[in-house]
């Protein structure tokens, strides 16, 4: 008998499942008390759809449950089982059942309906980060609460394969409203991204790296360290937080430290500074940097000192502010670069800024200074196949655009591929949950070309690790989305049969080497 299963992520072990330990760090017992969680979940927006009552604080409940769950986010069983608790109190006063049940069923019965039905589930965890991120700035949409229930219900459920597929392509509707709410609380909080030059060396002196994607901590942040004489930094998938106007007025936002999550345990190595992690991207961090990092919101693991918020909201990040001067920084300015050597990196290129400049990127299009847009984007991992990323970029001929978002841009990011009439060949989009603004940038060059993104001179060339990836990718098919390329490997939950229905359907393909997929998009050879 295996110890545990998961394979909702794409370093899962052989290709088909974590069974002794996760990949990511992952125990047993954590992925045992995460199951059992998601399976209160399911009672908790079963008994309140059954009563068709959807209170906020449930609402909450089930999205910061769900985003618990999802990789590299929470590895303390303590935490994770007094979240469980609050669940199952919730669920009596809901009326519902506590009584303990075994979890295994998840993952069990035909191997198309498991399929189908883990996809559904890891796309709403994926929703559930975005969501949470919305909330947390006091946005809500009541379709996308409601789905959170009717999802969780569903699971439990059954359904034909037809039905299955109805259900996730409804879902993949809803995800693209929620990707939308996002945004809205990110651009009316902070203001539209603006084009931003952002350094990867490190000043001398005492700073605070700040990784994951929640703006609101390191709004919070960068207010409590004004005049300490602190810079902050960013790290991995908070890059795109120079770009908002309500973030880059502080003067100590002072660049961005490393490149992507899976180079921390290396590039925070005797780290003279704290480090914040606000989301997920969080891997066991070593002996020698341990004592120096915090958590904050659903981030959990052993021994690690967490952040919370009070009733308001509010964190009271003075213990980062008092260690940072302790440690005082590098004491000599710090060299640090991209992996490929670059030393500036430029972000902001959401929707807002990409279209202001729609009417010359047009005309680029139509007189054939561009011939082809990539959307090259998506989560970044360990896995060897990954420098495939950088290669395609590099081979891209210099007549396209590459719009890239996520934490896989850190691969070809530092790169310089020069401009097509003063537009930058690399656009940073943001984060990966500003894939709305790519869809938005896409939407709207269909609607000036008078087609459909198909249509378009635009290939999306993704790379997926986690469960944000997934529930990204089931709005792109939702919308209607073809041809996408899809790598380093499929999905170990997607069965057979369920790769082919995309296949047949969505002609999604499985990536090969750079050239030869260059080719094939480009029609040449």
């Amino acid at each position: 008998m295996s110890e545990m299963f998961c394979f909702q992520c794409q370093q899962t072990a052989g290709g088909s499942g974590c069974v002794r330990t996760g990949v990511c760090g992952k125990q047993p017992a954590t992925a045992a008390w995460q199951d059992r969680l998601v399976c209160r979940l399911i009672r908790l927006a079963q008994a309140c759809e059954k009563r068709e009552e959807f209170p906020k604080p449930v609402t909450c409940l089930l999205a910061d449950g769900l985003f618990i769950t999802l990789t590299n986010v929470n590895f303390d069983d303590e935490a994770i089982c007094a979240f469980i608790g609050r669940v199952e109190e919730a669920l009596r006063r809901c009326g519902g059942s506590c009584e303990t049940e075994d979890s295994a069923w998840l993952w069990q019965g035909e191997t198309d309906v498991v399929s189908l039905r883990s996809t559904l589930l890891f796309g709403l965890k994926g929703m559930a980060a975005y969501a949470h991120h919305a909330m947390a700035l006091g946005y809500e949409d009541k379709e996308v609460s409601r789905w959170f229930y009717r999802g969780l219900a569903a699971l439990a459920q059954q359904h034909s394969v037809e039905e299955w597929l109805a259900l996730i392509m409804e879902f993949g509707q809803v995800n693209f409203r929620c990707m939308a709410l996002l945004d809205r609380a990110n651009t009316e909080t902070f203001g539209d991204p603006v084009p931003t030059r952002v350094g990867t060396d490190i000043r001398r002196g005492p700073f605070i790296v700040v990784s994951g994607h929640d703006l609101e901590d390191l709004h919070q942040l960068l207010e409590q360290t004004q005049g300490k004489g602190i810079n902050i930094y960013t790290h991995c998938e908070m890059l795109p937080a120079h770009g908002y106007p309500g973030l880059k007025k502080y003067p100590h936002l002072a660049g961005n430290f490393g490149t992507a999550w899976q180079y921390q345990q290396k590039e925070l190595d005797q780290i003279p500074a704290p480090v914040l992690f606000t989301t997920n991207c969080l891997m066991p961090p070593r002996p020698s940097y341990a004592d120096r990092v915090y958590t904050t919101s659903v981030v959990g693991y052993p021994g690690l000192r967490h952040i919370a918020a009070d009733r308001a909201g509010h964190k009271d990040f003075s213990p980062l502010i008092r260690q940072a001067l302790e440690l005082g920084g590098y004491e000599t300015d710090r060299s640090m670069s991209g992996i490929n050597g670059g030393h500036m990196l430029t972000t902001g290129f959401a929707h807002a800024a990409v279209l202001d400049q729609a009417p010359q990127l047009i005309q680029a299009i139509k007189s054939g200074a561009v011939k082809h847009i990539f959307l090259v984007g998506g989560c970044d991992g360990a896995h060897p196949g990954r420098n495939y990323y950088t290669e395609f970029v590099k081979r891209t001929p210099m007549d396209s655009l590459v719009l890239t978002l996520a934490c896989g841009k850190f691969r070809f990011n530092d790169l310089d591929l020069g401009e097509i009439g003063g537009i930058p060949r690399i656009l940073d989009v943001g984060q990966c949950n500003d894939a709305y603004s790519a869809v938005r940038i896409a939407l709207a060059l269909a609607e000036a070309f008078d087609c459909t993104v198909n249509d378009l001179p635009l290939t999306l060339v993704l790379s997926w690790y986690e469960q944000k990836a997934v529930c990204i990718l089931l709005s792109l098919l939702a919308l209607g989305v073809k041809h996408i390329y899809l790598g380093p490997t499929l999905p170990a939950f997607l069965s057979e049969t369920v790769v082919k229905t995309l296949v047949d359907a969505y002609g999604l393909q499985p990536i090969t080497a750079p050239q030869q997929d260059l080719d094939a998009i480009l029609h040449r050879g």
